[in-house]
């Protein structure tokens, strides 16, 4: 009994004891810094700009000009997996990388380094990220499309100034000036392969070749062409000193 009476005891003085001890949860937050609620709506933004990373970089950069120009070669081609999509978007990204390298570097130097060793504010350092970017979309927009979305916004997003453009209108018509040229530059590419195309069906409908297929002749005859001409080096350098 007396054993049975000792662990009453026991468990009753537990959660007194429990109660009695105070969790300070603001000792997990330095002196000087935001509150609780702040550092978490941080974190929350710093994972949401992570996930959408692979989008910002179609938006703001030249991948989409190079993409649409790579797909058109392989159409014009006539190859349906070669070369295939994980080494167009590679070659593409990498030439992104290597054109937007003088943004990038820019933007680390003057905002994203400051940021991170604390001598310049979030608003300043944010800033100074994005000037870098929008004064590349600048140099490659065209004002006609960036009056189609001011005339959209119905003179809520109205422009002032050209250099300090809102960048909810400067990013789509930037995107729609990109997918234009990446068009162009398709068009261009596609031409002389559409031009052997034609030959090869005139010349087989002329012998009288009816059941023969004119793409079994005119893709050997358009990857010699592509090959004899050097077309990687001449389509990559023309890509590139387009955005240049």
């Amino acid at each position: 009994m007396r054993r049975l009476a000792l662990a009453c005891a026991l468990l009753l003085a537990l959660p007194s004891a429990a109660l009695a001890q105070n969790v300070d949860l603001s000792s997990l937050i330095p002196e000087g810094g935001a509150s609780a609620t702040g550092r978490v709506l941080q974190i929350a933004a710093i994972l949401t700009a992570l996930s959408v990373a692979p989008g910002l970089l179609i938006m703001v950069t030249s991948f989409t000009r190079f993409i649409i120009a790579l797909s058109f070669l392989r159409s014009g081609l006539g190859l349906q997996s070669s070369p295939p999509n994980i080494v167009l978007t590679s070659l593409a990204l990498f030439m992104t990388l290597f054109v937007m390298a003088p943004t990038f570097d820019r933007a680390w130097r003057e905002g994203m380094q400051p940021l991170m060793n604390n001598t310049m504010p979030q608003d300043k350092a944010l800033a100074a990220i994005s000037q870098p970017f929008r004064e590349f979309m600048l140099a490659q927009v065209r004002e006609k499309d960036m009056s189609l979305f001011e005339n959209l916004s119905r003179g809520r997003l109205e422009i002032t100034d050209r250099s300090t453009a809102d960048l909810r209108i400067l990013i789509p018509a930037f995107m729609i000036s990109e997918l234009r040229r990446g068009f162009e530059i398709g068009f261009m590419i596609v031409l002389p392969f559409l031009v052997i195309d034609l030959i090869v069906a005139t010349l087989t409908m002329s012998m009288g070749m009816m059941m023969l297929p004119p793409t079994v002749l005119s893709l050997p005859a358009k990857l010699l062409f592509f090959v004899m001409v050097d077309g990687w080096n001449l389509l990559i350098g023309s890509l590139v000193r387009s955005v240049s």
